[in-house]
C-alpha cells in the first residue's frame, strides 16, 4: 500500500475535505470578510492552543497571533472557551471520518491497514490539531467528554463489532477490536504528538519518517491480522 502524497481525502458528509478550519463559520450566515476573519482567528487559536494548551492560552495571545486587536477578536468569539469549543467540535468530527469509512463489505486486512494509513496521513497533515486533541485528553477531556462518551464511543463500538465479525468468520486472526483500534491511534498519532522527538532521533532519516512509518505499520498490522494457516 502506497503512502499518499495528498492530504486526507474527502469523505461523504465531511465538509471541505476534512479540514477543521474550513468549517469554522458554522450555522449563521456570514459575509466573506466575516468568514475570513473567523477562519483567521481559529487558525491562530489552533497554533496557540497546540503550543500552550487551554490553560496556558489567553485571548491576548490569540489576538496577537491573528494580528487583530482584542476587541476585534471578541466581536467574533466572546471568550477563549468559545474558540476552543469550536475548534474541538470541528476537529473531533474530522478525526472520526477515517474510522467511519471502515467498510464491513471490504477485505478486512485492506480495510484496517487503509485506516492505519489514513490516520497516519492525518498525523502528517494536521499535527497541530492532533496536539490540541491530545492536550484536551491529558486535562481529562472536560470540554469534549460528551462527544467522547457519545458519538466517539458509539462509532468505536460499531466498528469493533465489524472487526469481531471478521475474526469470528476466520477472515482475520482473533484480536480484541478495542485494543486494536487503540493501538492504531497510538502508533499513528505518535508521529504528530511527538514529532520533534521522532525527527531528532531519526536524524537524516526524518524526511522520510511518514513514508517509512506507513510501510512499517502496514507490515506490522498485516502480520497481526493475518489468520494462522491450518
Amino acid at each position: 500500500m502506497l503512502f499518499l502524497d495528498q492530504t486526507v481525502r474527502n469523505r461523504p458528509g465531511s465538509a471541505s475535505g476534512g479540514d477543521p478550519l474550513a468549517r469554522a463559520a458554522s450555522a449563521k450566515t456570514q459575509t466573506r470578510i466575516q468568514k475570513e476573519k473567523t477562519e483567521l482567528i481559529l487558525s491562530a487559536a489552533l497554533e496557540v492552543f497546540a503550543s500552550y494548551g487551554f490553560r496556558g492560552t489567553t485571548i491576548d495571545q490569540i489576538a496577537a497571533e491573528a494580528g487583530l486587536s482584542k476587541p476585534n477578536l471578541l466581536y467574533y468569539f466572546d471568550s477563549k472557551d468559545a474558540i476552543h469549543e469550536q475548534l474541538l467540535e470541528d476537529l473531533l468530527d474530522t478525526w472520526l471520518d477515517p474510522l467511519r469509512s471502515l467498510d464491513a463489505e471490504g477485505d478486512p486486512v485492506d480495510e484496517i491497514t487503509s485506516y492505519v494509513i489514513r490516520k497516519l496521513e492525518m498525523a502528517r497533515d494536521f499535527p497541530r490539531e492532533s496536539r490540541l486533541f491530545a492536550n484536551e485528553i491529558l486535562q481529562g477531556a472536560p470540554r469534549i467528554m460528551d462527544q467522547i462518551a457519545g458519538p466517539l464511543r458509539e462509532l468505536v463500538a460499531e466498528k469493533a463489532a465489524i472487526i469481531t465479525g471478521w475474526a469470528d468468520a476466520g477472515r482475520i486472526a482473533p484480536v480484541d477490536p478495542y485494543h486494536l483500534i487503540f493501538s492504531i491511534w497510538a502508533t499513528t498519532q505518535h508521529y504528530a504528538d511527538f514529532d520533534i522527538q521522532v525527527a531528532v532521533v531519526l536524524g537524516k532519516r526524518a524526511d522520510q519518517r511518514f513514508e517509512d512509518a506507513a510501510a512499517y505499520l502496514t507490515n506490522l498490522f498485516t502480520k497481526v491480522l493475518r489468520p494462522s494457516e491450518g
